[in-house]
């Protein structure tokens, strides 16, 4: 299963140098213009190779067709363009590491940042493989730049062999995931498919359709401001009111750092602001409609408590969905998860099905009346400067792709 392996290198490679981070402070969809540079890449790379229908839509979405061979579902492929807003994403330089020898990964740009298998146990496992990393400061963009990378590649492979059976094929590739913001609401009649994946997964075996239920919390403090050489008894800090905010919530058992597996958390994720004004935002998770609402309602009391100590401050709480659990509608129509399972057994691998502790443009798609699970691509501790990718698991990737097709047939 080797065939796919430069292509995919050379693809990864280059897509990741290229700068395609989303900003969750943009009003705009999508919500960067760098993100356009993806996007355009792979619709002018569709249109070469002979796609059909190749579209960039004005709410920022590449589509296109591949035509069927054979009958059966029309199925939809997607992968999202951007990189996460939570690192450095801009200047990436792509380092290829062949024949991984078991040991420490350095890193130039770096020289105190070590990838091991101590730091990242799935490492151990890739004896021989070839890894993609890095230099050290930014974020490689695997996440999902290697789902790009595996679509554009098994795209490829079905135009230039007509002999292989495939039911019709539509690709998207979207903006904004890591925000929140990829599925437009137009998405799921744009791609028209029976049913769909994302190939935005981690580990070899992964087929993803439970992922966290989110909200998104926004508190603003207005206290009130004042010399600070006159302030007895007039200035109320608005910084004092949202660190006691902060010092209330249950610190250590809902947070991310002390929660795993299908516990929930309430995660503050930036902060801003004078004396005068703060503006702090969360976000909420839980596998559970209930235990969504809860950690809203733990936020709300926490912030009436606050502002009945201080009646002078004013704290406004603003709380919007962002997903759901995917798991309440696939429960209902398990045929992609039964299809991706088949595939990976027909490859010989054992299909696994953890809970997502995230989630995915196929948590909206799914929720919007498009069955949309989740695939892995082998990349691994995502989000950081220790990310990586081996170029053997996005082969297998690649390979599970082709067979999900091959076996939708009729």
């Amino acid at each position: 299963m080797t065939q796919f392996d430069t292509e995919l290198e050379t693809r990864l490679t280059r897509y990741a140098a290229i700068d395609s981070q989303s900003d969750q402070d943009s009003p705009t969809a999508p919500s960067t213009q760098a993100q356009f540079g993806m996007l355009t890449l792979l619709r002018d790379e569709l249109t070469a190779m002979g796609a059909h229908d190749v579209t960039l839509t004005d709410y920022g979405v590449v589509l296109a067709t591949i035509p069927a061979t054979a009958q059966g579902p029309t199925l939809g492929f997607l992968a999202h363009v951007d990189t996460a807003p939570a690192f450095a994403a801009s200047g990436v330089k792509p380092r290829v590491h062949r024949g991984y020898n078991g040991g420490a990964i350095s890193f130039p740009d770096a020289p105190a940042l070590i990838l091991s298998p101590e730091t990242s146990a799935e490492l151990g496992k890739k004896l021989g493989h070839t890894i993609i990393t890095a230099s050290g400061t930014t974020l490689l963009g695997g996440d999902d730049k290697a789902g790009v990378a595996i679509l554009m590649t098994a795209a490829r492979h079905m135009l230039t062999h007509p002999d292989l059976k495939h039911p019709k094929i539509r690709l998207a590739f979207t903006p904004d995931e890591e925000i929140g913001r990829g599925v437009d609401k137009r998405l799921p009649a744009d791609i028209g498919a029976e049913f769909a994946y994302t190939f935005d997964g981690s580990s070899v075996g992964e087929i993803e359709y439970e992922s966290f239920s989110a909200d998104g919390a926004q508190v603003k403090i207005t206290g009130v401001s004042a010399h600070p050489g006159w302030a007895k008894g007039k200035l109320v800090n608005a910084l004092h009111l949202a660190a006691g905010l902060i010092t209330a919530l249950p610190l250590t058992t809902m947070t991310p750092e002390v929660t795993e597996k299908r516990e929930g958390f309430i995660h503050l994720t930036d902060m801003s602001g004078t004396a005068a004004e703060a503006t702090l935002r969360f976000i909420l998770r839980d596998f559970e409609r209930q235990g969504l609402a809860e950690k809203g309602a733990l936020l709300r009391q926490i912030c009436a408590d606050i502002a009945a100590s201080e009646p002078r401050a004013t704290v406004e709480v603003t709380i919007r969905p962002q997903y759901r659990n995917m798991r309440y509608w696939l429960e209902n129509d398990m045929r992609p998860v039964t299809l991706a399972q088949k595939a990976c057994r027909t490859l010989g691998i054992d299909p696994v099905s953890n809970p997502i502790r995230g989630g995915t443009d196929g948590s909206r798609l799914t929720e919007m009346g498009l069955p949309t699970p989740n695939l892995f691509t082998g990349m691994q501790e995502i989000h950081g400067p220790l990310e990586w990718v081996s170029v053997q698991d996005m082969t297998v990737a690649t390979t599970l792709c082709l067979t999900i097709a091959d076996l939708a047939c009729t």
